[in-house]
């Protein structure tokens, strides 16, 4: 009989496994957008509760809360995604940011780095998040330590540096002055980091496998 040949990939042939792109990056399905849709909605509806006003003219919402519970579910690409098609709809008019307030002259509001920087927090925070909950069995209190880290990175790193970028651009505040107006949002957005890691435990134990697969 003839031999037969191997059918097996082999490597460099760009064989990839069915439902991801080359690279190993696996393709959105129709859960993935449902779940983009659920969570921008969310965060609108965060976005829309009663505010806080403060003197620098940015209020004290619960866009914080739903930022960094839908990073902490999502993952960094779907949560960018869920967060930025707020952002954008927002911008395109939409009343659905603070303050039942919509479109580009949101822009030149104070609030506006706050606004800009949440998509890219989300990233942030959610990559974090990633690198946690895709381990294998770390221990709960190390998990809820590692995701308060993760929410609290994309808060501190992202989400205050471009909100006090914008109260000095648009409300005209020196750097001590905006700095200080931002200290007042810090520890709100601690609780508010604090009470997205105790849901997103709660969900991760019900759906282990809402990031993808463990390593």
């Amino acid at each position: 009989m003839p031999a037969t040949r191997d059918r097996r990939p082999t490597p460099g042939t760009g064989s990839a496994v069915p439902g991801t792109r080359p690279g190993g990056r696996r393709r959105w399905d129709a859960t993935d957008l449902s779940l983009i849709g659920v969570f921008t909605a969310l965060v609108a509806a965060a976005s829309l509760a009663p505010a806080v006003p403060l003197a620098a003219g940015v209020p004290i919402t619960l866009q914080t809360l739903a930022v960094m519970l839908t990073a902490l579910l999502l993952g960094p690409a779907r949560a960018f995604a869920a967060v930025g098609l707020y952002v954008l709809l927002g911008l395109a008019g939409l009343p659905i940011l603070a303050g039942f307030r919509g479109g580009l002259a949101v822009l030149a509001g104070p609030s506006a780095g706050y606004l800009i920087a949440f998509p890219f927090a989300a990233a942030v925070t959610g990559a974090l998040a990633a690198l946690v909950l895709r381990r294998r069995r770390p221990s709960p209190a190390v998990r809820a330590v590692a995701l308060f880290g993760a929410a609290l990175a994309g808060s501190l790193l992202v989400v205050h540096p471009a909100g006090i970028a914008g109260l000095m651009v648009n409300a005209r505040l020196g750097l001590p002055t905006a700095v200080a107006a931002d200290l007042a949002f810090l520890p709100g957005d601690v609780l508010k980091c604090a009470a997205a890691v105790a849901v997103a435990l709660t969900v991760h134990r019900a759906f282990p496998g809402l990031l993808g697969p463990r390593r």
